[in-house]
């Protein structure tokens, strides 16, 4: 019988841009993400592959004792969904294809796959027992899977950003709508651990 899931979605905590590593105040938001999160007794952690995320989730994994953390594709790096201009109000337009004509070919090329494999993946009710399911990943994914859930149009992502660190929960469950629950929430980190990552217009 179909069952309710719980995804726990977060973005990585904050990094160096040169090496990709976790920086102190990364390491301090990764520590308060995991004591959030042993809270909600989650049953997976799975976790994409950059240092930055990998980083999060070995210590997050810290505070979830015997919840295994794996590595996945589906939880990396890339654009999930390359609008078409015909698909955008023409006030947007220019934006948003200026921003993704920036993106690496890598982020580009792979991504549309990935962000179905990763729908197919962590997304919908699940088979038989209700689950509670923990994805650190970046912020485009968060960003699309967010926007999904929320019905709104398929370039939508691109408007979402999500802080270091910050909690993003959807419900799934049978015969229903999903539900955001919450969206970049931050209320774990200390008050100077908020936001960082955020675009400085919008921090709050």
């Amino acid at each position: 019988m179909p069952a309710t899931r719980y995804l726990y979605l977060a973005r990585h905590a904050h990094a160096d841009p040169e090496t990709g590593d976790l920086t102190p105040e990364g390491r301090r938001q990764a520590e308060q993400l995991g004591r959030r999160l042993r809270a909600l007794k989650p049953d997976t952690l799975h976790h994409g592959p950059l240092p930055r995320a990998s980083q999060t989730a070995r210590t997050v994994a810290e505070h979830l004792p015997g919840v295994l953390s794996q590595s996945v594709p589906e939880a990396g790096d890339y654009v999930p969904h390359v609008p078409t201009r015909a698909e955008l109000p023409d006030e947007y337009a220019d934006r948003v294809l200026a921003f993704l004509e920036g993106r690496p070919a890598s982020e580009l090329d792979a991504g549309p796959d990935l962000a179905r494999r990763a729908l197919d993946r962590f997304t919908g009710p699940t088979d038989d027992t209700d689950t509670h399911d923990v994805v650190i990943t970046h912020a485009y994914l968060v960003a699309w899977v967010a926007s999904l859930a929320l019905g709104t149009p398929s370039w939508k992502w691109v408007d979402l950003a999500p802080a270091n660190a910050a909690l993003t929960v959807i419900r799934y469950s049978p015969r229903r709508f999903p539900t955001v629950l919450t969206y970049n929430e931050v209320s774990h980190l200390d008050p100077d651990l908020r936001w960082t990552g955020f675009p400085d217009e919008l921090q709050i």
